[in-house]
Formats: C-alpha cells, structure tokens, sequence
C-alpha cells in the first residue's frame, strides 16, 4: 500500500459558500486514497507585518506555520480579484513565507486551480500565484491546467456538484496525485 499523502489546501476566498471552497471540498471527495485533502483556514491571519513576526510571532502565523509545514504537498484554490490572486491569498503566501529563509512552502509538490463565474476562469490569479509558488521553490503541477470559467454553474441548486465538471476535477485530481507521488520529498 503507497503512502497517504496530506495536503493543505488554500482556499482564497474567505466566504463560507464560496465557489472555490467547494471546488476544494468536491476535490477531497473525488481524491485517490493516496492523498488526505484538508483546508488550511487563512482567514484570521493578521495582515504579515515583520515587526510583529520578529520576537513572538502571532499565534495564527505559527499555527498557519505548523500545518503548512506538516503538509507533503499544497494545493491552491481560488477565486480571481483584480486579475491576481485574493489579499487573503497573498497574505497567506507572505505569512508562509517568512521568515526569509524559513519557508512553510519550499520543496512541496502543488497545484492550482483557480474558478470564476466570468468566462476566463481566474486565469490571471493562476498565473500569478504560479508566480509566487517558482520563487518559494514549489514545483507546480503543469497539467492539466486549471482555470475555470462560469464557475457557477457546477453546482446543482441542492449544492451538489454537477456531472458536466466532474470528469475534469477527476482527471486534475488524478494527475495531481501522480504529481504529488512523483515530486514528494521523504
């Protein structure tokens, strides 16, 4: 038997019926037994702020910390705001990240997948957390290639996931755990 793999999961969007967070939670359903999905909450880190990171960092940096550090691997999903990633994403990734030299992230396979009601599907936001994760030393997953356009309909209106997306989820779900097994660090 493989070993099971955790991954954290980032989850932009800070609404509790957000598009995107059950994107992650339909993507924990659909995972192979050989990965463990779980949501890393970001929504009560305080803005990242050196000088209160220096001595006593805030509880929330190192708990945040801790449970990226445990994960084997990372996976990102996530609205677009403004052609980029969340401010709550960012701050996650700069909170991660720090101090210099000590990040949370660095060498853990990952992905992204990023969801929008609009046509382009987060495309910018994909792009530019692939940014961020090149510079943290995280190898990203290539393909398929994740950004999904009219996000809102996927879901049935008793909040299941629809049969239209799911094949798709099931084959980036797929390849990110052959991903993960070929990337993992032991």
């Amino acid at each position: 038997m493989s070993k099971v793999h955790h991954v954290a999961v980032l989850v932009g969007s800070l609404r509790k019926a957000s598009i995107n967070r059950k994107l992650a939670l339909a993507l924990a359903e659909l995972a192979p037994a050989s990965l463990k999905l779980e949501i890393v909450e970001i929504g009560d880190l305080p803005l990242y702020n050196e000088d209160i990171d220096l001595d006593q960092p805030p509880e929330a940096y190192s708990s945040f910390r801790a449970k990226v550090k445990a994960a084997d691997a990372l996976l990102f999903v996530t609205p677009e705001y403004n052609r980029s990633v969340p401010a709550p994403m960012k701050n996650a990734i700069d909170v991660g990240s720090r101090p210099y030299g000590q990040s949370a992230f660095s060498g853990k396979p990952g992905a992204v997948l990023t969801a929008s009601p609009g046509a382009i599907g987060g495309f910018g936001a994909n792009q530019h957390l692939r940014q961020s994760m090149v510079f943290l030393d995280v190898p990203m997953m290539q393909q398929p290639e994740a950004y999904l356009g009219s996000a809102g309909s996927f879901f049935e209106e008793a909040g299941m996931l629809g049969d239209g997306i799911k094949p798709f989820l099931q084959k980036f779900i797929t390849a990110y755990a052959g991903w993960v097994e070929q990337h993992v660090k032991s």
